[in-house]
């Protein structure tokens, strides 16, 4: 693949051979966007868990600071009372039955999905089509839930999930370009604390093998472990 100009000449400017703080990746990504658009940034980490044991599966749920700047359309599949939670805390679509049938069909033009734990049974068999693109709800995520209105809130504040995939990887959007960098810093932070603390009881060796930032468009930046792990001494 032939890449343009402009990613060839961030790519000159990027010493391959040194590893990056946070604070300098941030830096280079953000002066080295080059795109017409607002490119998002994301953080993306290799661990040394094998996921194909259950007991080291790593995910979780955590609210960004300062958002993601992506406007987050979340559905709310509930019944009675909790409609009018939902829908009061600005929740994009509200309902049960008539939203089931329509993943069933194959919909899925959201970003989120919030259930209601008596929801489950008649959610669990559209795993197959949520699971796949993230939007199955889950107790762990926060998103098979009483209450709604937190949830919902949440998400639109900038909540994120993370979840490793088979090869061991965790990729998670922290934010724009546009974003100033200590609004990036902080919101990488609070995902990597939320990784680190992660880390299950079974995981041996090196926990952190690469963390990377990167923006849509952009080269991949590598950014030291060691000095991130500092951070949280």
């Amino acid at each position: 693949m032939r890449r343009g100009k402009k990613y060839r000449k961030a790519k000159e400017n990027l010493d391959s051979s040194k590893e990056y703080t946070l604070n300098e990746g941030l830096k280079f990504v953000k002066d080295s966007a080059f795109a017409k658009f607002d490119e998002s940034i994301e953080l993306s980490v290799r661990l040394g868990v094998n996921p194909k044991y259950s007991d080291q599966i790593v995910r979780g749920s955590v609210v960004l600071p300062h958002g993601t700047g992506k406007k987050i359309k979340v559905l709310v599949l509930t019944k009675g009372e909790k409609e009018k939670e939902a829908k009061e805390a600005s929740a994009d679509l509200v309902g049960s039955d008539e939203y089931i049938e329509k993943i069933s069909s194959g919909w899925t033009d959201v970003d989120a999905i919030v259930a209601t734990p008596d929801m489950m049974g008649t959610i669990g068999k559209l795993g197959k089509i949520l699971g796949p693109r993230g939007l199955m709800p889950n107790p762990k995520s926060g998103t098979v839930t009483f209450d709604v209105a937190k949830a919902v809130k949440e998400l639109k504040a900038g909540r994120v999930e993370f979840r490793v995939d088979k090869a061991g990887n965790i990729g998670v959007m922290i934010g724009k370009v546009s974003f100033t960098e200590e609004s990036l810093y902080d919101n990488a932070k609070v995902l990597l604390d939320a990784i680190i603390r992660s880390k299950p009881a079974s995981a041996k060796g090196q926990y952190l093998k690469n963390v990377t930032l990167s923006s849509t468009l952009g080269v991949g930046v590598k950014l030291n472990t060691q000095s991130i792990i500092a951070l949280f001494k």
